[in-house]
Formats: C-alpha cells, structure tokens, sequence
C-alpha cells in the first residue's frame, strides 16, 4: 500500500498476471482496435491532473519503474498537454497521436478488476445503529523497515502491531481515536477493502475518508477463504456474492474477518471535487473509468495508456466492449503483474456493482514519448 490514500483491490482472491515472458514492443496506432474510443478529452483531463502534481513538485517523477522513463522523458509532453483544452476534440486527438508511441506489453495472462469508492450512512457520535468505529492513527504506529512496513513503536524498539482482531477486542479502547461511526460491519470491512469512501453524516454533510495507516500485518482475501472451503464457486466470485454470503450466515461474519489480519486506519480527506474520487497513490483525484491502478514496478504513475477490455457495464452485469485511453494514478496489493490493472469506476452502489462484478483479460498499450519509447521498446 502506499501511504498517500492508497487503495486494495476490489477483488478478494489473489489472481495475478505472470510476468515471466513479458515484452514491450512498438505497434503502430491504426492497431489500437476502436481508437480514439470513448471521451478522450476526460483521459486528457486525467492526464493534466497528472501533469499539473509533477510539475509543482506534488508527485514524483516517473522513476524505478521499468517503463517509467525520467522528468526530461515526460516534462514537455506535460507543458504541451495542458495548454490544450479538452473541448476541442480535433486538438486533442492531434496531441496524443503527435507526441506519444504506442507501445504494447505483453505477458502470458492479464487480469483488469475494478473498484469504487463506497458512500455509507455514517455518524459523528456513536449513537444508536451507528456503533462500528473507523479510526485515527495511533501515535504509536510508525513506519518501519518489516515486511508490512508499519510496526508498534515502544520504549523497547518497534513490535508488530495489533491485528484485526486485537484492535475490534478493543486494543486501542480509550484512545480517543474513533472519529466516524457506521451502521454496518460489513460496510465497515469493505470500506477498509476500498480504502476509501464517502460518509453521509445527515443534515446534507459528506465527508470522504481515506487511507492514513495500516497496521502491517498480513491481508488475507476473504475471498479466497469462502473458496476454499466451498462456500463460493471460484466462477461466481464477486463483492456481491460474499456480501450474499455474509447476510445467509452473520453468525460467521467476525471469525471470517479476522482471518484478515490486515486493519486500515483513515484520515478526513476535503472533497475539492464532487464528480472525481478520492486522491490515488500519484495524490491526485481519480476519474471515473479513466484512471486505472497498476503496478507500479512496471508502470510509473501518470503514464497514460490505451486498453482494451471487456467489463460489466451492460444489463444485468453483461460484458460490454471497452476501449479508452487512461491514466495510471493508483495501486493496490492485490495489483502485480506488467498487464494487471485495477479501473476506478466512480463512487457509490451504481460505481461498486460492475466494479464488484469485473474480471476481464485485456490488452495493455502504454502511449510513451517517443524518446523513451526507442529505449524501452524494440
């Protein structure tokens, strides 16, 4: 996870993309099957955001990605792209074919998921039927060099930190670290999935909570428990069918929880605009069905990039075509792989029913400079 609002990955069952065998190669744009595709004036939009952070020193750089480049690969293309105004439609189109190289990646299997930013019923006080707590950091969490990152920090040295578990058995009782109440565990456990939401607290105030913290303990697919046992056929895995599940059998809710020991601490996060979602990895706000969350070992934050999918957008969940550009501004844990990604598809239950349903293979094209697609690329 990275610290700056950081999201997991919708799905609860590890599937990831084999890197072994993976290649770049330069393709020409009359392959990019249905280019432009839909809105590329939004992707545009994305990629600004993007820009605009790097530039004004709020996000790095690409750099320590294998496709990533550096500032002089990007810095040009950033400048050109934001005197360019999405409404003209010719510009824009003229922009993306004139200054980048398609450049495909290519691996032995891909994976595309989906997630969304939850909106929850939600209180200030505990009051009755709202008694599940979202939490503050402790001041005793800190970052440490572990596997989990995060450690207990005491007059001996760091410890690791309490588990799910633990912290709902009331280890940090009395802190004071409770800021937000919710009606629903369930709700309260996927929202730690998501890592971020928006709370409706009533009188027509919305606040939006985000990853500040995790305990750094291990995360553990619930998901993939429900499988193994034969709960859930592996064909039929998705958010709404383990919530489907946890509403049949509430008696097993907390023993299954608490296989995940992995526990999110949140933060407030301003809502400075209404129609994009929370700040990704990259601190910028995503855009619904144009930002997408990847890998960042392979592809640097702020690369936009051409693919082509299907996802479960049609009646009923039915697979429909999808063919965009987006941008890479997020990640997650359960995102590895060179063509694995995870597409934010906006924020609330209209968002979170394909984004629960989504699991397609895809193609992945990365549109580079030009320079940096010579060196990378063959």
């Amino acid at each position: 996870m990275r610290p700056a609002a950081a999201i997991a990955a919708a799905l609860f069952f590890v599937l990831t993309s084999a890197a072994a065998d993976a290649g770049a190669r330069k393709v020409p744009w009359s392959s990019l099957d249905g280019w432009p595709g839909d809105r590329p004036g939004a992707a545009l939009a994305a990629f600004r955001m993007s820009c605009k952070a790097m530039l004004r020193g709020r996000a790095r750089w690409p750099r320590k990605s294998r496709y990533g480049g550096t500032r002089k690969d990007w810095e040009l293309l950033c400048r050109k792209g934001l005197k360019i105004s999405g409404g003209r439609k010719l510009a824009v189109l003229r922009f993306w074919r004139d200054n980048f190289q398609p450049v495909e990646i290519t691996a032995r299997s891909s994976l595309f998921t989906g997630y969304f930013e939850p909106e929850i019923d939600g209180s200030r006080v505990r009051k009755s039927g709202y008694e599940v707590p979202l939490y503050l950091k402790p001041k005793d969490l800190v970052k440490a060099r572990t596997k989990g990152g995060w450690a207990r920090k005491t007059s001996n040295g760091t410890r690791p930190y309490y588990t799910r578990k633990q912290i709902e058995q009331g280890a940090l009782k009395g802190r004071g670290l409770e800021f937000v109440w919710l009606r629903d565990p369930v709700d309260a456990f996927f929202l730690h999935i998501q890592g971020s939401g928006r709370i409706w607290l009533g009188n027509e105030e919305t606040i939006r909570v985000g990853f500040a913290a995790k305990n750094g303990r291990p995360y553990t697919p619930v998901g993939r428990i429900l499988i193994k046992r034969g709960a859930i056929a592996r064909d039929k895995m998705s958010m709404q069918a383990i919530r489907a599940w946890l509403t049949l059998n509430p008696d097993k809710m907390r023993e299954l929880f608490w296989r995940n020991q992995s526990f999110i601490f949140f933060r407030e996060i301003p809502i400075r605009y209404p129609r994009l979602g929370p700040p990704g990895a990259q601190g910028v706000e995503l855009t619904p069905l144009h930002s997408l969350a990847v890998d960042p070992r392979f592809v640097a934050y702020g690369t936009p990039l051409w693919l082509e999918t299907r996802t479960p957008t049609g009646d009923g969940g039915a697979l429909e075509t999808f063919r965009r550009i987006l941008v890479a501004q997020d990640t997650g844990t359960a995102i590895k792989g060179e063509v694995r990604g995870d597409i934010f598809f906006g924020s609330g239950g209209q968002a979170g029913y394909p984004a629960g349903l989504m699991q397609s293979p895809g193609r992945l094209i990365l549109l580079l400079p030009k320079g940096l697609a010579s060196r990378v690329a063959r």
